[in-house]
């Protein structure tokens, strides 16, 4: 894997764990005291799913793909499978920079229960289902996509942590930044995939 392929995948996993990271701001601001503890499990609960949905979306596209080998659709697809990604892609990062215009946190509870935390971590990472997809489809990414899966969990603990413990800090403002910023990232993203696509 060359270098910028890693600042690809990095790339990628900040952007996907915006709404993590946006989140996780809210969730510091309901609490009384965000301690590491705290942080740590909303870390532990977000990172995990984030990682996990790709997984899931790769999967089922490569299940997909092993159904359809040998055949005309097969082939179909590999002409067109940029494209998907693009789309896919494309429609994440619009819905991200879509959401960034409500100021209001939308997290009210500082809970950390199964039910809570399941729920969020579950909201937060649907979208990596399809980006899961989208690399999948995509014939460079493809190659060193489990690595791609642990970044995007690492980066997005990481992000989460650091979300809740200065979520009193940050504020509403810093949560709109990051996810326009996540969202022109991801459509960029999918451009790459598109150029790359048609020339390669």
């Amino acid at each position: 894997m060359q270098f910028a392929d890693f600042i690809v995948i990095f790339m990628l996993g900040v952007s996907l764990s915006m709404d993590a990271l946006a989140v996780s701001v809210c969730k510091g601001l309901a609490m009384q005291k965000a301690d590491a503890k705290s942080a740590t499990i909303v870390g532990t609960w977000f990172g995990g799913f984030q990682a996990l949905m790709p997984f899931l979306g790769y999967v089922l596209i490569d299940l997909l793909y092993n159904l359809l080998a040998g055949t005309s659709a097969n082939s179909i697809v590999e002409s067109i499978d940029h494209w998907i990604a693009f789309v896919l892609l494309s429609i994440i990062g619009i819905n991200m920079i879509r959401e960034s215009k409500d100021t209001e946190c939308d997290v009210k509870s500082a809970s950390l229960g199964f039910g809570t935390m399941f729920a969020m971590a579950v909201a937060t990472s649907i979208d990596a289902l399809a980006v899961g997809v989208s690399l999948r489809l995509d014939s460079k990414t493809y190659t060193y996509m489990f690595v791609a899966i642990a970044c995007i969990g690492v980066i997005t603990f990481a992000l989460s942590f650091i979300g809740v413990k200065m979520g009193s800090f940050l504020g509403s403002k810093f949560r709109q930044k990051a996810q326009i910023a996540g969202g022109i990232v991801l459509i960029l993203i999918g451009v790459k995939m598109v150029i790359e696509g048609l020339l390669f």
